[in-house]
């Protein structure tokens, strides 16, 4: 009986240390991970609150610089959601969790989705230069992407162009920001270019006041600058005067078009003639026969 007691007890006592120690451990480890939880809760709240605070102020810098409404959103969403990833890695290392590896995969999906979408990320990069530096505005008459007409919407991935005979053309954006682009619509006036040309037998002074007559009386036209009439080229078969009067750009082609039909009556009513390509066949008489 002595001995199965003295078994008993060294049982017990061998095992009471081993429970101590576990609730030990349980108090030492837990009250450590719940302070790395704490924190992490903390570096997550805050950093999100922080995130708002700073896309906020993005988002009146952009506003203040005048920016598309389109691209401020847009922005702050992208700021806001690559601030919240920041916040998240924080947080995980704050509980111990190790995010090489993790932030090694982000990287990779991201280069991967960037090889696959390109082409659209070159034609949304060119959006963003579009409305960040606005070489044109929507209602502009512009000549880009190989296309002209007028600006009908600005978009992130493309521009929506009108023509003149009111067709509807979507541009890729990166089409537009890869060449020239011609903005007829950037200033408040215009010089519209015009030449004419006359007969080598016809009056040159006549036909030069003839169409300062014809300009000045055309209410379109500005007079300062004064319309500049000259002769420009003493060409194959008529004597050719340049016509270059400034208009407001809403009256361009009006005047283009009425100026170009009055001066043709005009020179009519003048007797003053207008070359125009001809050819003359000559028959030579040879040994009784044309040739």
């Amino acid at each position: 009986m002595q001995e199965a007691d003295a078994a008993n007890t060294g049982e017990s006592g061998s095992s009471m240390p081993n429970v101590t120690e576990m609730i030990d451990f349980v108090k030492d480890h837990g009250i450590d991970f719940l302070i790395k939880l704490a924190g992490a809760v903390a570096i997550f709240v805050i950093g999100r609150w922080v995130a708002k605070i700073l896309v906020g102020l993005l988002g009146k810098a952009l506003q203040r610089g005048k920016a598309d409404q389109m691209l401020v959103g847009f922005l702050c969403k992208m700021a806001y959601t690559m601030l919240v990833v920041v916040v998240t890695i924080a947080a995980l290392e704050q509980l111990g969790v190790n995010t090489t590896s993790f932030a090694a995969v982000i990287a990779a999906a991201g280069l991967a989705v960037g090889f696959a979408l390109q082409g659209s990320l070159s034609n949304f990069a060119s959006g963003v230069m579009i409305m960040i530096f606005r070489p044109f505005k929507i209602g502009d008459f512009v000549e880009a992407g190989g296309v002209s007409g007028v600006i009908v919407e600005i978009e992130i991935f493309s521009t929506i162009i009108k023509t003149g005979d009111n067709k509807k053309i979507i541009v890729p954006n990166g089409s537009i920001t890869g060449g020239s682009i011609v903005n007829y619509s950037a200033h408040d006036t215009r010089r519209v270019d015009m030449v004419f040309g006359i007969g080598y037998d016809d009056d040159i002074k006549k036909a030069k006041d003839l169409l300062a007559k014809i300009l000045s009386e055309d209410s379109r036209i500005l007079k300062d600058p004064a319309p500049l009439i000259a002769v420009s080229e003493l060409a194959d078969s008529s004597v050719n005067f340049v016509a270059r009067p400034w208009v407001k750009t809403a009256d361009y082609w009006g005047v283009m078009f009425d100026v170009t039909e009055k001066v043709k009556l005009e020179f009519d009513k003048a007797n003053i003639s207008i070359p125009y390509p001809q050819q003359d066949v000559h028959m030579h008489q040879v040994d009784g026969k044309a040739a």
